[in-house]
């Protein structure tokens, strides 16, 4: 445990003199003050309130730790797959509803990035949702996903994608209510 001394703090007996706000000291045992934290923040948005308020979050937690912040979108109610079987209009119609989602997802998720003053990535995948966010973390090397807790009551029999993702222990998830 640290043990402030004046403006210096001792660490397994090595002190470090406090620079900036987020100065990092890379010197083995010095003290480091604003370096914890993840670098790269993902979130998923679903349209839900509670997505929604997962990424206001992410987006305040990057700002605050000057992470990157990726938003992904994963299109996963109208599985692509199960198109074929439809008729015409009814496969472009849901798939333009669903550009559509995403570009209002969009166009939220960039306001949002503005207000909070951080950078933001949007990425749109297509699939199922835990399978997407996985690549999608593994693709940007996320060090924390935030995602909304689930509305359906049926998740807590079968699982939700928050604690699918949790049990796949690869970084920390954030869960919103």
């Amino acid at each position: 445990m640290p043990i402030r001394t004046g403006r210096s703090f001792r660490v397994c007996g090595t002190a470090s003199r406090i620079r900036g706000k987020h100065d990092r000291v890379s010197q083995r045992g010095a003290f480091e003050l604003g370096t914890d934290g993840p670098t790269v923040i993902l979130t998923g948005l679903d349209g839900s309130r509670t997505s929604l308020r997962a990424g206001a979050y992410a987006a305040g937690l990057a700002r605050r730790s000057g992470a990157r912040l990726v938003v992904a979108h994963v299109s996963g109610r109208f599985p692509f797959a199960g198109l074929a079987g439809m008729a015409a209009g009814a496969a472009v119609a849901i798939a333009d509803a669903e550009r559509s989602l995403a570009d209002e997802l969009r166009t939220q998720a960039e306001q949002g990035a503005a207000h909070a003053g951080v950078t933001m990535e949007f990425v749109v995948a297509a699939g199922d949702p835990f399978t997407e966010l996985t690549r999608i973390a593994e693709q940007v090397r996320a060090e924390l996903v935030v995602v909304g807790a689930s509305e359906s009551a049926g998740h807590r029999l079968v699982g939700s994608l928050a604690s699918r993702l949790v049990r796949a222990a690869r970084w920390p998830v954030t869960v919103v209510p």
